[in-house]
């Protein structure tokens, strides 16, 4: 891997500075969770799966090449799945605060779950209602739990500006809706799921990963799925 210093190390990758100019993600076998369970949108690494950085990967390229077929455009350069790493162009991540750190993440709801459930139980009046491809948009701040940010708070700090918020919401729906269809030609359903987004020669893109690590999937017995059974589905074992 001939790469200069490692300039960053996450919860599930560490990300080298290449002498091209791109960016190598390397995945990890790390997993986030709570209380001993596995939960990808936990901010806590509570361990090791084996070989779980290599699946994520795969099911990012298969995600890849499903927005590439849709002209939607992403960082991609090559990725090397054996090896666990991806070459990416390098991106400037949205709404990043004043020290240059953090970012925006785009959740992506097709119906009520999790976190939705918990902060609107008392507004909402049937849990199976479709929620049309609802887009929140989080700040990535472990330290203050992702919080929620809306649309004018975003324009008004600066972050985005009016025409980034309305393209990354335009491309967060459209991800969602190529990502659904794909599942569901394979008998499941998707909760909701989280990409980033990023610009790219002033272009926004998708950025980072599609994977089961940052998604909720449900089999036609309504139970959602572990991050290898998703990739077992797609991929194969």
């Amino acid at each position: 891997m001939n790469t200069n210093e490692k300039i960053y190390s996450g919860k599930t990758k560490d990300i080298y500075a290449l002498p091209n100019g791109n960016i190598l993600l390397a995945f990890k076998d790390d997993v986030t969770g709570a209380d001993g369970v596995i939960d990808p949108g936990a901010n806590t690494v509570i361990g090791k799966v084996e070989g779980k950085g290599r699946k994520s990967l795969a099911m990012t390229d298969y995600f890849f090449k499903g927005l590439r077929a849709a002209n939607i455009p992403t960082h991609l350069v090559q990725l090397d799945i054996e090896q666990g790493t991806m070459e990416v162009r390098r991106a400037e991540p949205l709404g990043k605060d004043i020290n240059g750190a953090g970012g925006l993440e785009f959740v992506c709801r097709t119906r009520p779950w999790g976190s939705f459930i918990r902060r609107y139980q008392q507004y909402i009046r049937d849990t199976e209602q479709k929620l049309d491809y609802l887009v929140e948009i989080t700040l990535k701040d472990d330290e203050r739990g992702d919080p929620l940010i809306n649309d004018d708070t975003l324009v008004a700090l600066g972050l985005l500006s009016p025409a980034h918020l309305q393209q990354a919401k335009d491309i967060t729906r459209n991800v969602c809706r190529i990502v659904e269809a794909d599942l569901r030609g394979k008998g499941l359903t998707l909760i909701d799921m989280k990409i980033e987004l990023g610009l790219v020669n002033g272009e926004v893109v998708v950025i980072d990963e599609i994977s089961a690590d940052a998604m909720r999937v449900m089999d036609d017995s309504g139970t959602v799925l572990a991050h290898g059974t998703v990739y077992e589905k797609l991929i194969g074992a």
